[in-house]
């Protein structure tokens, strides 16, 4: 099966890819693990993705979707795969297309701005040892505090509430319309986001057995 998660930023399909991945055998293929392996490995494709990457810049969609097209060959990806991050627009989605890839499913998660801002600006994470928090759902046992090193926690960039915004914003504007263009094709599954994961998670499973 071939399929793909959207959802805004912080809505949890990274998370529901890793699952479903886990359920069906098969892989999670994200643009930014490409990028970076390329890189990392030196490719052709790598070093021409590199200069953008170190300058802060966008990858160009032709180098991303070179090393898509070389990912999808792997043996791997032979019985289905989930892309999460990819396409980010709708004429992202027009080249997979021509790429000659038939999507089964495109599952959208939805979750409302505020409640995403909510969790977002509630995360905390480590400066020493990396380890994750939530206010809400995972809070350490000492503010501020973290319970396995005693190191400070600080809220990353990412997920300061003005930055979470400004995400949104272009999540709505250039991603969302996907919706529409997979609904017209027939492929759309929307999950409505539940507080429990666990909830979000059976909803995302049933979609594929629609």
């Amino acid at each position: 099966m071939k399929l793909i998660l959207l959802g805004a930023p912080g809505a949890g399909k990274g998370t529901q890819a890793e699952i479903i991945c886990d359920r069906l055998g098969i892989p999670a293929i994200g643009t930014g693990n490409i990028i970076r392996e390329a890189i990392k490995s030196g490719t052709d494709l790598g070093l021409k993705a590199q200069s953008y990457v170190e300058s802060g810049a966008l990858v160009p969609d032709d180098i991303v979707v070179s090393m898509l097209k070389e990912r999808l060959s792997d043996p791997d990806c032979d019985h289905g795969y989930v892309l999460d991050g990819f396409p980010r627009n709708v004429a992202q989605a027009r080249t997979l297309d021509k790429m000659g890839v038939v999507i089964d499913r495109v599952i959208d998660i939805e979750v409302s701005d505020e409640d995403i801002i909510r969790r977002m600006s509630g995360r905390r994470v480590c400066g020493s040892c990396g380890s994750s928090y939530h206010l809400q759902y995972k809070a350490p046992a000492k503010d501020n505090v973290c319970d396995r090193c005693g190191g400070d926690l600080i809220i990353r960039s990412d997920d300061k509430p003005e930055t979470v915004r400004e995400r949104l914003e272009i999540y709505h504007d250039q991603t969302e319309p996907l919706k529409d263009y997979y609904h017209a094709a027939g492929k759309l599954y929307i999950v409505e986001g539940q507080e429990e994961l666990s909830d979000t998670t059976r909803l995302t499973l049933a979609a594929l057995e629609a």
